[in-house]
């Protein structure tokens, strides 16, 4: 098993952050933004890893972050995603990496209390498809919302108006190789990019989908508000009054 944290973008809703770096080297507490997903990875018993990012800043994951030994790793990978493509877009350039092997994605701006380890035990087991993690929250329209019957994801909707459910696609998805087939077929959003949402979609599809709740928080940290809640969460986690 192995992992891919994708940590590309302009982070336009943080701009005038993002003006002079990449949105997922800003600070959440006392560690810049990255090192959340792979923490949280390694926590789950992962160990090759490799970060998707591009923009001007890419260099610098490189100088913080070097071969992942503060992680325990023995080597972190890299790779660049030139312009503004999408989610599936980055993940597609993990495919030589992945190397047939199953993965676990992570987007580089998610943070969460607790770790995976039982979710990813759970997807090791699992045949074939993919398994994602959902939670529910206060604001569903701001995300890709599963609708669900009788246990089973039944569609994936982007940023509803009216959301069937409160339950959130969080940005942790696990795929089997099947994945760059699905992301070699997708036709470009009207937003120019090739969505995740998509992806899920053509699994759920194939009936190959499952999904399992994500214990403890969840946010993401993409603008103004959810990185200050990030920054509130994580203080109080630490002990910080």
């Amino acid at each position: 098993m192995k992992g891919v944290i994708l940590a590309g973008g302009l982070g336009t809703r943080l701009y005038p952050l993002t003006k002079v770096t990449n949105k997922h080297l800003l600070p959440v507490y006392d560690r810049p933004m990255i090192f959340y997903p792979l923490e949280t990875l390694v926590k789950a018993g992962i160990r090759d890893i490799m970060v998707v990012t591009g923009g001007t800043s890419a260099g610098d994951f490189l100088r913080l972050l070097e071969n992942g030994k503060d992680f325990g790793l023995e080597h972190l990978t890299y790779a660049y995603q030139e312009g503004e493509k999408g989610i599936a877009h980055a993940l597609g350039l993990a495919e030589h990496f992945a190397g047939g092997e199953k993965l676990v994605v992570m987007l580089g701006d998610n943070i969460i209390e607790k770790d995976i380890t039982k979710e990813v035990e759970i997807f090791q087991k699992q045949e074939k498809g993919a398994r994602i993690l959902l939670k529910e929250v206060d604001d569903p329209q701001r995300f890709g919302v599963a609708e669900i019957k009788d246990g089973r994801i039944i569609r994936i909707i982007e940023k509803p108006a009216e959301p069937p459910t409160r339950f959130a696609v969080t940005g942790i998805y696990m795929y089997d190789s099947q994945v760059f087939e699905f992301i070699k077929n997708l036709k470009p959003s009207s937003r120019g990019e090739l969505e995740i949402t998509d992806v899920n979609n053509r699994y759920i599809e194939k009936g190959e989908m499952t999904y399992g709740i994500l214990e403890g928080w969840w946010t993401d940290a993409g603008t103004f508000n959810s990185l200050l809640r990030a920054n509130i969460l994580v203080a109080k986690k630490r002990g910080t009054k």
